[in-house]
């Protein structure tokens, strides 16, 4: 699978990314052994990025990812994760993470983008991972605490890289106006930023990628499903967009899009996938995987070459910018 570089960095990523969300339980529960399956699909499909964050199931998704890639060559894989929450142990008292993860409430989560806190998430996910070191680190969902963490947080990663316990740094959030202020602000190598550069919603394209392109920083394109509208050939009433019910308009466009793909014999799921490395400043995009087959089917859409002509049908029907 082909990689890209991230940055001015010598850290490389495939193009196709391991989401590590599911593996924390994200809206249904996941055994190990089912988790175990998903990644060893991922890496047999060529699948050498992988990324996490101790928030995916307080702590289970790295713990996952970990006991997977501490069985490969350190130097075959890329790994992410994510700083900004705390895990602090608690008494389970029968609870389910409260976050939308189907796990035990084993622990609590605290925000902090401090320098210590970063230090210290940093050692917490090194031990749950089991690896000697991560190579990429993104502040986490910081959008309520932007100021926090463009003050404090981000010189704790340029500090964390220069000492060379990172290959490189970013950031990985939603806010696309606040992710152009870091990327025009701060020195940072890679954004992933999640749900606005997709099929549905071009916002990326208004501020944030061309900062992006102007100053070198690579971008890896996250939730590019939107919550799962995307993820099926032909979106049906009730499917998901941005984490709820999908409007008519929304759906009605996702159709629209949906037939112009079947008539160039190519799926909805597929177009989704080659969309946003479209763009010369997207270098990878993440997707969540939660079983084998998942993986494999990830694989084989992403392998799938989309015509050309789709693009200029797309384009020309309005339906992307």
């Amino acid at each position: 699978m082909k990689t890209n570089r991230l940055g001015r960095t010598t850290v490389e990523v495939t193009r196709l990314g391991f989401g590590g969300g599911p593996l924390g339980g994200l809206f249904a529960p996941l055994d190990d052994e089912t988790a175990a399956g998903a990644l060893a699909a991922a890496w047999d499909g060529g699948v050498r990025y992988y990324d996490t964050s101790p928030h995916f199931g307080i702590g289970h998704s790295e713990r996952r990812i970990g006991e997977f890639l501490r069985q490969q060559p350190r130097e075959s894989f890329v790994l992410s994760t994510k700083v900004g929450r705390l895990l602090v142990p608690q008494d389970v008292d029968g609870k389910l993470d409260p976050a939308g993860f189907h796990v035990p409430a084993t622990h609590y989560r605290v925000r902090d983008f401090t320098r210590d806190g970063i230090r210290r998430s940093v050692e917490d996910s090194l031990e749950r991972l089991g690896l000697d070191r991560i190579d990429v680190l993104y502040l986490h969902d910081a959008e309520e605490f932007f100021d926090d963490a463009l003050r404090d947080g981000y010189p704790a990663l340029a500090e964390l890289r220069s000492e060379g316990v990172v290959g490189a740094i970013g950031a990985g959030m939603y806010d696309t106006a606040m992710l152009t202020t870091l990327v025009q602000e701060a020195d940072v190598d890679v954004v992933m930023q999640s749900g606005r550069y997709t099929l549905l919603d071009h916002s990326a394209l208004d501020t944030f990628l061309p900062a992006c392109a102007e100053r070198g920083v690579s971008v890896i394109a996250a939730s590019i499903f939107n919550s799962g509208l995307l993820a099926v050939p032909r979106p049906s009433e009730g499917a998901h967009f941005d984490y709820e019910a999908a409007t008519p308009e929304v759906l009605e466009r996702a159709t629209k899009i949906a037939d112009v793909c079947e008539s160039h014999g190519v799926t909805l799921p597929q177009v989704a996938m080659a969309f946003p490395l479209r763009h010369p400043a997207v270098a990878g995009i993440a997707v969540g995987m939660r079983s084998a087959e998942e993986a494999r089917r990830n694989v084989e859409s992403f392998a799938v070459k989309v015509p050309a002509q789709v693009w200029t049908d797309l384009s020309a029907a309005g339906l992307i910018r």
